[in-house]
């Protein structure tokens, strides 16, 4: 049974990696997927072919979800075109890697601005829709770096410890609406972040020793966005790091 039938999701960050596997397995669900890109058209519209040429219903629409006028913009055009929004997976984000000291304001600031506040006006943007309707599954991706820290992603690491204490937040505000929120923190996961990677160093670190797959993560995701059995679950982070964080 596809669960999602007759209704609509947006995936930030959709055109590779996570978001890519998480569009095509929210497409899988009978989902209508907005696949949202900020400038990579050609991966975004692979991604749309995809899913459209498995029977599925997708669009791509830029917008860079740091900036709240294209937040708006992504919002009101998806609204525009269904009419209603059920599925926000708050995926988009970058790294700007490099050790404290070196750090420079503005790499601080692109990390914070778009890993963390994109994740705040998308779901201030969503929340009204769904509050109307009073359903609603927002899923959005932390990381284990923001539960241990990594050194040299001070950036990345506090963003991503800034959207598990969002996440939690949201959810006991929205919860009465029928709203679910919860977070998805990935391990090492085979994406393009991870390319350059040293991976004998690394896999020392992660009990199932190997890199996890996007489509691993996207099952997750998958599950708390679509499944009934995911109902009852709010405010939660679920790990998908091959047991690098066991708490």
């Amino acid at each position: 049974m596809v669960e999602l039938q007759g209704k609509v999701a947006i995936v930030t960050g959709a055109s590779r990696g996570i978001g890519r596997a998480t569009a095509l397995a929210l497409a899988n669900e009978g989902a209508t997927v907005v696949v949202n890109y900020a400038s990579s058209s050609g991966a975004a519209d692979e991604v749309v072919t995809a899913i459209t040429g498995n029977g599925g219903n997708a669009i791509a629409l830029q917008a860079d979800v740091s900036k709240a006028d294209q937040v708006d913009a992504l919002i009101d055009g998806a609204m525009e075109k269904y009419g209603r929004i059920d599925v926000l997976v708050n995926n988009a984000g970058i790294t700007r890697d490099t050790l404290l000291l070196r750090m420079k304001p503005e790499e601080w600031q692109a990390v914070i601005d778009l890993n963390l506040t994109g994740v705040f006006l998308c779901t201030r943007a969503v929340s009204k829709i769904m509050l109307k309707q009073r359903s609603g599954r927002i899923v959005n991706i932390t990381s284990v770096a923001g539960q241990m820290g990594n050194p040299g992603q001070a950036n990345y690491s506090a963003a991503k410890a800034g959207v598990i204490g969002f996440t939690r937040t949201v959810a006991k505000e929205l919860a009465s609406r029928g709203i679910t929120v919860n977070a998805v923190a990935p391990g090492f996961i085979e994406t393009d972040m991870t390319n350059d990677l040293k991976a004998d160093e690394i896999l020392k670190y992660i009990p199932l020793n190997r890199y996890g797959k996007p489509e691993e993560v996207a099952e997750m995701i998958r599950f708390l966005a679509a499944s009934p059995a995911a109902g009852y679950i709010t405010g939660q982070v679920m790990n998908v790091d091959g047991g690098m964080v066991m708490a």
